[in-house]
């Protein structure tokens, strides 16, 4: 039995797949709001910082 099938024994119990899925949407939503926070640095940095706002209510 290998590391991977060891981890995937631990992951797979019914207990802790909703623990997994948590992670990855955890993740999943870090990574939008870094995005997000880089595009309205860019705006800022470009002198457009009205233009925030209006990108968020679209």
């Amino acid at each position: 039995m290998g590391p991977l099938a060891n981890f995937w024994a631990i992951v797979s119990v019914p207990d802790n797949i909703p623990i997994v899925f948590m992670l990855v949407l955890v993740g999943y939503f870090t990574f939008v709001s870094f995005n997000e926070g880089r595009k309205n640095d860019r705006l800022i940095r470009e002198g457009r910082k009205e233009q925030i706002l209006r990108r968020m209510q679209d």
